[in-house]
């Protein structure tokens, strides 16, 4: 539990003395009738506290008091839900100083609120809690008179908490590596079993099993299973079609691993080999990957590796034209790739997959793009996609081609975490023929 108890000192070390932090959990969710949705925690509270439960709050005290409410042991519940931790436990067991019955938390918040100079807290994010904080506060002020104050100031917490959550640390680092390795073997899994003919759901099927057959709790998204023309939908999830024979197979999955996501993109033929318009998209694509993984590196903008990636890909639509003959500049100015290229190259990764962090220097006179520094993990992703339109050469029609993978940064450029997924041709194809 260390790295927790960690972040919880480095955030009251942000805080003034004497200030409370509130960060709750996330609740349960009804499906229907009286079944939850599997439950996943708030990432902000697990950051804080690796702690798994539903129904818990975490109060932090500056400059070194760390509090926990969670569920009471219940012994009936427990024969119907399963284990539960219980306060006593709990607060040993994640290296709390206190912790306290969530039922208790009316009672004592007015205690650990009186006299605090500030409140940092996420109002507006969960409204049951954003009430209960209201009781509380007006429960201090009522004791005005005997010279007891409430907190005069409110803070989001998160502010600091995703400046906090952008840097990974070795334990972060170590989780994301195997979370990149296992969704690696489920892409290959992936291209093992696609056949012609196949339905998109039945490769769906594939990458869950691998996900869950090595110890992920979930996917980090919906899957992306997107045959033939689909791969030209960039969120396309129905995974309902029959896979042709000639079409590329785009699938966008990672999974979720104790807390923290992968996400990892790979397109591939569907009968093993690529045509040729398919393959010279395809390593237009990959070379524009490569361009924007050479600026993956400290001291280079967040902007430059979408910038490098769009020159390379600006570039190979003027060769093939894709689009009319200009200048790389020229068209780049006019955004004439925008038919084919509609998105950004990359995100932060992490506890969410689309993970938390400023991607510009907010501080800075004209807030440029965010300098990368060790510690940083970001997805690098360009792609093309090619409908049917007029000018729009035929021999392209359908094709939808991404790559992505996940990178740290180093002190010395980036690590590819999500290495283990082919994505050379010959790997691909030398892969698919092993079928």
């Amino acid at each position: 539990m260390t790295p927790y108890a960690d972040r919880r000192r480095s955030l009251m070390a942000q805080m003034q003395p004497g200030a409370v932090a509130i960060v709750p959990t996330a609740p349960e969710a009804l499906r229907n009738g009286d079944a939850d949705y599997p439950y996943r925690h708030d990432s902000y509270f697990y950051y804080l506290t690796g702690f798994p439960e539903p129904e818990a709050v975490v109060v932090l005290a500056a400059p070194n008091r760390s509090i926990l409410f969670c569920r009471q042991k219940h012994p009936e519940r427990e024969t119907w839900d399963g284990f539960r931790y219980g306060p006593e436990a709990a607060g040993a067991a994640f290296g709390f100083d206190e912790a306290y019955p969530i039922e208790d938390i009316d009672a004592k918040m007015p205690d650990i609120l009186a006299n605090a100079p500030a409140l940092h807290y996420a109002h507006g994010k969960h409204p049951a809690l954003d009430a209960q904080v209201q009781r509380w506060t007006d429960a201090v002020r009522a004791r005005a008179r005997g010279g007891i104050v409430a907190p005069e100031t409110t803070h989001n917490v998160r502010v600091a908490l995703d400046d906090m959550r952008l840097f990974k640390d070795e334990h972060e680092v170590a989780i994301m590596r195997r979370a990149g390795a296992v969704s690696g073997l489920a892409h290959e899994r992936a291209m093992r079993a696609t056949r012609p003919g196949m339905f998109e759901y039945e490769i769906e099927a594939e990458l869950l099993h691998e996900f869950r057959r090595n110890g992920s709790q979930f996917p980090a998204y919906t899957p992306i299973v997107a045959s033939g023309p689909n791969a030209c939908t960039l969120h396309y999830n129905a995974n309902n079609r029959r896979i042709a024979d000639g079409d590329l197979v785009l699938i966008d999955a990672g999974c979720e691993l104790d807390g923290y996501a992968s996400d990892i993109t790979r397109t591939y033929p569907a009968n093993g080999v690529f045509s040729g318009p398919q393959r010279t998209l395809y390593e237009l694509v990959l070379a524009a990957q490569d361009a924007a993984l050479k600026e993956a590196r400290p001291g280079r903008p967040y902007s430059a590796m979408h910038e490098a990636a769009l020159r390379v890909l600006v570039q190979g639509m003027l060769d093939l034209k894709l689009i009319a003959g200009k200048t790389v500049e020229e068209a780049t100015a006019a955004r004439d790739y925008l038919p084919f290229y509609m998105h950004g190259t990359g995100h932060w990764l992490g506890m969410d997959v689309h993970d938390v962090g400023q991607y510009r220097d907010l501080d800075a006179e004209g807030k440029p793009s965010r300098l990368l520094q060790p510690g940083m993990a970001l997805t690098v992703e360009p792609g093309i996609y090619v409908r049917p339109g007029e000018g729009v050469p035929e021999a392209f029609w359908h094709i939808g081609i991404r790559i992505e993978d996940d990178v740290v940064i180093t002190p010395h450029g980036c690590d590819i975490l999500s290495g283990a997924a082919p994505k050379q041709v010959a790997d691909i194809e030398h892969l698919m023929r092993q079928r």
